[in-house]
């Protein structure tokens, strides 16, 4: 998460919140009024987001006054003070439910990742997000990913080759597939690494035969058939598994030796921490 896709991401969330005035706080707040309020966690969990929170801060008030009391990744219990911060009035109240907004969901999602991660310990494999995200906050959706101790998949659809179902399906297969982006690849000049999906043990025999490739994923294969797959594929390319894996399977399906396994649910099925913001 570089410092000027963050800045975007305030300033464009902070026009859509403000338009043209918090009238609320303009109206019975004096413009010189200054406050001081305190971050507080209300749920147990796993923090994430304080980083982002500072800089909707900062980017409305400069040099507003923040004590910083717990970190990204922080496990977090009801009561705990994340911040302080003092400054404006009107700086506070309108960057309060920013500020919560991006917090509480960037900490749902750590604490959920966190539980992912948490079962896989003593493994190798991974657990990777998807692009299930909310539109306008995969930054952010990812970082807290991250920050819950998972491992980002590709941001978006150019920083990686992901041959799906309906790829291979309208290119007329899978051989037709890899060799037209092995092509495109070579004609502008990028190196990107390819992913390539398979959805049966023909398919994945398919893919071995052509080559090419970095990486497979096994689209709803049972554990018993990820260990079948693996033994073919036999550590010639990366593997993944993915299709309505969930927490009580996960493990399961790492014990087979795969490489990844992607959880959709780490950013689209989530409740948020509750966090508040309260004037001392």
């Amino acid at each position: 998460m570089t410092k000027d896709l963050l800045k975007t991401f305030v300033e464009n969330a902070l026009k859509e919140d403000i338009g043209d005035g918090d009238h609320s706080s303009i109206a019975c707040i004096p413009e010189t009024a200054t406050g001081k309020a305190q971050l507080l966690v209300k749920e147990s969990g796993v923090l994430a987001g304080v980083e982002v929170g500072i800089a909707i801060f900062r980017e409305v008030e400069p040099d507003i006054k923040i004590e910083q009391f717990l970190k990204d990744g922080a496990v977090v219990q009801p009561g705990d003070i994340v911040l302080t911060v003092e400054g404006k009035t009107r700086t506070l109240l309108k960057t309060e439910r920013l500020v919560l907004n991006v917090m509480q969901r960037m900490s749902g999602i750590a604490t959920r990742t966190r539980e992912y991660a948490d079962r896989l310990k003593g493994l190798h494999t991974k657990v990777l997000d998807t692009r299930k995200t909310t539109p306008g906050m995969r930054l952010l959706e990812k970082e807290a990913v991250r920050i819950g101790g998972g491992v980002n998949h590709r941001m978006g659809l150019y920083d990686m080759v992901m041959l799906k179902d309906n790829h291979i399906d309208f290119a007329g297969g899978i051989e037709k597939a890899i060799a037209a982006v092995h092509s495109y690849l070579k004609s502008i000049q990028k190196d990107l690494k390819i992913e390539v999906e398979v959805r049966s043990m023909d398919e994945l025999k398919e893919v071995i035969r052509v080559g090419g490739i970095h990486r497979i994923m096994l689209d709803n294969f049972t554990p018993e058939a990820t260990r079948e797959a693996l033994k073919a594929i036999n550590g010639a390319y990366e593997t993944e598994s993915s299709g309505g894996i969930t927490l009580e399977t996960l493990r399961e399906y790492a014990e087979t030796g795969v490489d990844f396994i992607s959880v959709g649910a780490l950013t689209h099925h989530i409740k948020s921490l509750d966090l508040s913001l309260k004037a001392i």
